[in-house]
């Protein structure tokens, strides 16, 4: 019984292999393009400090048309001045996300493409089949090198972008406060009403 369930799960490993590696080549090129457009947002950030600036001196959506390109958390607030704290923060945290989570999943890949190939590589030791072994050894070393690339990357930015939005939320609390809150106006009873028009 044991037999049977170690042979399957060894042949079912075998499937996994081609999955993970496409899965590994789709977070490299995330992984370019999520650099491509961190050094853009440097760029842009570097352009709009100025405005960045004049917004912080003034209320939000006094100019909506001003341009915050790069700072997304205050283009956001610009153009809905009534955004709360908790929104900003939750539009933080999805801006976040894809590097964030590539960062954690891109090692876990690397060592399942790093694991799944020792299996064939061991039985091909056995067998006394050198080429089997280097073959899947460098899939094996390839792999995890690639995933350990993307993590590196992608957490680099996510760290970087993290300083970025929580420095935009501290510069943006006080504008948030400023924003009034409207006046409730109580019902009042038929009663009250019969004596205010009498």
């Amino acid at each position: 019984m044991i037999s049977t369930i170690e042979q399957t799960m060894y042949q079912l490993s075998d499937f996994f292999m081609a999955p993970v590696l496409l899965l590994i080549s789709a977070l490299f090129i995330y992984a370019l393009f999520s650099s491509g457009q961190f050094f853009a947002q440097i760029i842009q950030r570097r352009a709009n400090k100025t405005n960045f600036q004049q917004l912080l001196l003034s209320r939000l959506g006094e100019n909506k048309q001003l341009p915050l390109a790069g700072y997304t958390l205050s283009q956001l607030a610009n153009k809905q001045p009534s955004v709360s704290k908790d929104q900003l923060d939750v539009a933080a945290l999805c801006d976040l996300d894809g590097v964030r989570n590539v960062s954690r999943l891109a090692p876990m890949l690397g060592l399942i493409a790093t694991m799944v190939p020792m299996g064939p590589a061991l039985k091909s030791l056995g067998d006394g089949n050198i080429q089997g072994i280097s073959d899947n050894l460098i899939v094996a070393f390839s792999s995890v090198i690639f995933g350990l690339v993307i993590a590196s990357i992608t957490f680099w930015i996510a760290s970087v972008k993290k300083r970025w939005l929580a420095e935009e939320l501290v510069a943006l609390t006080p504008l948030l406060q400023q924003i009034p809150v409207p006046h409730i106006v109580q019902p009042t009873t038929i009663k009250e009403q019969k004596n205010e028009a009498a």
